[in-house]
C-alpha cells in the first residue's frame, strides 16, 4: 500500500514478515529497547486486547502483531505528527483491523476508556526525569526521552487503572530507576513478576531492564537470565540474533 511521505520521513524495512516502519530522520527513531520489549512480551495470549503507552512510531505494536495472536492493540501517542506517521505505518503494513493509534496524553485515558479494559499494557516510557540529563533542542526528541508530559508514576498508575484483574504489564527502562519502578508498581498493585537485565557485553554494567508485572498478583519475582547484546568479539550474540530473526 502506498503512503505519502514528508521530506524528512523514510521507510525502514524491519526484515521480519515484510513489515516496514516509517520514521522521521529529524525526530526520535526507535532503538533496540523497543525490539527487546516486543520480544519480552511475545507470550501475550491469543485474542488479547493490548494498550501501548507512548507508542511513538508504533514499532512495538507492529512487532507484536507479527509475534503474537493479539486481537487488538491501541497505541497512544501525545505528539500529533508522530501519531500521524504511525498511522501511515499501519496503512503501509495493512494492520488497520488489529492496530489503532490515538493522539492523546496518557493521563487523559481514564476519560476515554473504562477501568479494567485491557488484558495487557506495554510501555517504553521516557527514561529521564524532567530536569535530568542534557535537554536536546529537538522538541520531538525531548518529549520522547524526558518526562515532560507524563512521568513514571503516571505511566504505572494509568496501567493499574486500565488493566483487568491479573492483567499483564510489560516495561523497558533503565536500571538506575529500578527502585522507583518497584516502588510505584507495588503502590499501584502491579506486582513485579519477572525481571531481565540487558548488558552491552559481559564487561559492562546493565544498560536496560525488562520488567513484567501482574495486577493484584501475589509476591514472587523471577530473575531471568541476563541478556548480552555483543560477544567478546563485538558481534551480536546468538540471543540477539534470534530476537532479530537472523538465525
Amino acid at each position: 500500500m502506498k503512503v505519502n511521505l514528508k521530506k524528512s520521513e523514510r521507510i525502514d524495512d524491519l526484515q521480519f514478515k515484510n513489515l516496514k516502519i516509517i520514521q522521521d530522520k529529524e525526530g526520535f527513531c526507535f532503538g533496540m529497547d523497543s525490539v527487546l520489549l516486543s520480544d519480552f512480551a511475545k507470550q501475550i495470549k491469543r485474542n488479547a486486547i493490548v494498550l501501548d503507552l507512548g507508542t511513538g512510531t508504533g514499532i512495538i505494536p507492529t512487532l507484536l502483531c507479527a509475534k503474537t495472536e493479539l486481537k487488538k492493540v491501541i497505541g497512544v501517542e501525545i505528539q500529533k505528527e508522530v501519531a500521524e506517521m504511525a498511522n501511515k505505518s499501519i496503512q503501509l503494513n495493512c494492520l488497520q483491523d488489529r492496530f489503532e493509534i490515538i493522539n492523546e496524553d496518557i493521563i487523559n485515558l481514564n476519560k476515554i476508556y473504562k477501568k479494567q479494559t485491557f488484558d495487557v499494557i506495554v510501555t517504553n516510557p521516557p527514561y529521564k526525569k524532567r530536569e535530568s540529563g542534557i535537554i536536546n533542542e529537538n522538541q520531538k526528541k525531548v518529549i520522547a526521552r524526558h518526562e515532560i508530559t507524563a512521568n513514571l508514576e503516571d505511566f504505572i498508575k494509568t496501567s493499574r487503572d486500565l488493566l483487568k484483574d491479573k492483567g499483564e504489564f510489560y516495561m523497558v527502562h533503565r536500571p538506575e530507576r529500578l527502585v522507583d519502578i518497584f516502588n510505584f508498581m507495588r503502590k499501584y498493585k502491579l506486582e513485579p513478576k519477572s525481571l531481565k537485565m540487558v548488558y552491552s557485553n559481559q564487561e559492562k554494567e546493565p544498560k536496560l531492564v525488562l520488567i513484567k508485572g501482574i495486577k493484584n498478583a501475589r509476591p514472587f519475582l523471577n530473575i531471568e537470565k541476563n541478556l548480552y547484546i555483543y560477544d567478546k568479539d563485538g558481534n551480536y550474540t546468538k540471543d540477539i540474533l534470534k530476537i532479530y530473526h537472523k538465525i
